[in-house]
């Protein structure tokens, strides 16, 4: 299995970005990246591409985009102080990918709306996901008015608000 992200290169990435947070406690956290990155590789294995490291609901997480052997796009999330795999999601490429369009009532827009209506802001990003029970999410990463970035997952069925509050620390991989 291939592993471009390297625990040296969080550190030195960190070592550099340390001005920027003379303020900031980094959350803290008691199983180490590398065993979540293993459990990750163990649920699916692939290329691992992006590392991006959370407050969901006030636990630390880390969270690792893998493409697959399987040629698929997937999101695990490890908790970092249980050291378990607490989620995993299939990201496709957009709205119209038959799996998303299966479950798809509440479009774009709607969920855009919904998102903003929690955290006003601007949107940064949007993923198209696929819960392990076959449930289609929209993901969006909001930059908020006081430049903190939050994600947050609106339901493609009902329009419900699945995962909010999650706060982003760093981010280290393509996106």
């Amino acid at each position: 299995m291939k592993t471009p992200i390297s625990p040296i290169i969080l550190i030195v990435s960190l070592g550099f970005a340390a001005p920027c947070f003379a303020d900031f406690t980094m959350p803290s956290t008691k199983v180490p990246m590398e065993t979540c990155l293993k459990l990750a590789q163990a649920k699916k294995s692939g290329d691992t591409v992006k590392l991006e490291f959370k407050l969901e609901r006030g636990t630390s997480i880390y969270e690792f985009n893998v493409l697959g052997s399987d040629g698929k796009e997937w999101e695990l999330e490890c908790d970092a102080n249980q050291g378990s795999i607490t989620e995993v999601e299939q990201e496709v490429a957009s709205a119209n990918d038959p799996l998303f369009k299966a479950k798809l009532k509440i479009n774009e827009d709607e969920a855009r709306k919904i998102a903003l209506k929690e955290h006003p802001g601007e949107i940064a990003e949007i993923e198209y996901e696929i819960e392990e029970n076959g449930d289609a999410s929209y993901e969006f990463d909001i930059t908020t008015g006081d430049g903190k970035e939050v994600k947050l997952e609106v339901d493609a069925a009902t329009g419900k608000v699945v995962e909010n509050n999650e706060e982003e620390i760093y981010q280290i991989g393509k996106e």
